[in-house]
């Protein structure tokens, strides 16, 4: 129900968003035109552009940038993934083969750099100096949490408190952007931006958290990946975290173990004792706490359906199934 809403309410603008990503998409390079098609009709849920369009009809805004930084805000997502299934050597994304396995890693490199680049250009156009160092520290961020990722890959010793700052860092740094960018737009006053970042941070840490909750309860047709991925690359998420700090000695030493090795064959021994240790329950608990403080965040916002929809999203993200 709330995602029919939702999609009603922001049918209009997301149309004209797509427009731009096909429009500024083309390349006179026929590669570089295949992958881009590819990526943009390969199923994704375009989260990050409709926070950028919430955002800016929350404070009123009455232009039209806010779909070109949509759509600016999509191609850095979808640059950020065609790099990270080549670093995680991923087949599978939303259901279809990683454009990767399609095309290999030399082509997805080069295209997730063109989409960079592009999204640069797009940026500049706006001629806001607040929007390209929006974007430009964001972008520059979500590259460290790559890095940061990357290092804590079959890490059993990495710690709750590491573990989110990748989170913070890789995947709630673009929400909190998006978010930010709308407020710039309609010139928001400083306290009011501030708010709506922090919900955009919050709500994209409640995001990933139920992501990692997914990997390991989800049925694979719902999520569009293989099950267990996570474990395959060795990355230590809450769900894993939790399990070896509230499991028995032995159970602690299956699962550093699985990480250690990035032994997929153990999944169904790991999955056991996340089950067993109410590690899933957990991290569910906090993407909630992340779901309360995001909708804190904005409290004070003026009243609108646009606010209702930024709430009821908060809520549906914890909530959800796929």
């Amino acid at each position: 129900m709330f995602l029919n809403n939702f999609n009603q309410l922001l049918a209009t603008d997301m149309a004209a968003v797509d427009q731009v990503i096909r429009k500024r998409l083309h390349s006179e390079v026929l590669l570089v035109n295949q992958i881009g098609e590819y990526i943009v009709n390969s199923g994704g849920k375009r989260l990050r552009p409709a926070l950028v369009v919430l955002s800016a009809h929350a404070f009123g805004y009455q232009g039209s940038h806010h779909h070109e930084l949509a759509a600016v805000v999509e191609f850095i997502h979808t640059a950020t993934l065609l790099h990270d299934d080549v670093v995680d050597e991923s087949g599978l994304r939303r259901g279809k083969q990683t454009a990767n396995a399609l095309f290999g890693n030399a082509a997805s490199v080069l295209v997730g750099d063109f989409l960079y680049s592009r999204a640069f250009q797009m940026m500049v156009e706006v001629g806001e100096m607040r929007v390209m160092q929006t974007l430009a520290d964001a972008t520059n961020v979500i590259a460290e949490g790559e890095v940061l990722q990357l290092l804590n890959c079959n890490d059993a010793g990495v710690d709750a408190e590491n573990y989110m700052r990748v989170i913070h860092y890789k995947t709630a740094k673009l929400f909190e952007a998006a978010m930010r960018l709308g407020a710039l737009l309609a010139h928001a006053p400083e306290a009011e931006e501030a708010a709506v970042a922090q919900y955009g941070m919050h709500l994209g840490t409640a995001f990933q958290l139920i992501d990692d909750v997914l990997d390991y309860s989800a049925e694979e047709a719902a999520t569009g990946k293989h099950l267990g991925d996570d474990l395959a690359e060795g990355k230590p998420t809450l769900p894993l975290i939790y399990a070896m700090q509230h499991g028995s000695v032995e159970q602690a030493t299956v699962v550093r173990t699985a990480i250690e090795q990035g032994d997929v064959s153990k999944f169904a021994d790991v999955l056991k004792i996340i089950h067993d240790t109410g590690a899933l329950d957990f991290t569910r608990l906090q993407a909630m706490r992340e779901v309360e403080l995001a909708c804190a965040a904005i409290v004070d916002l003026a009243d609108s359906r646009y606010k209702e929809s930024l709430i009821g999203l908060a809520h549906f993200s914890a909530s959800r199934d796929h």
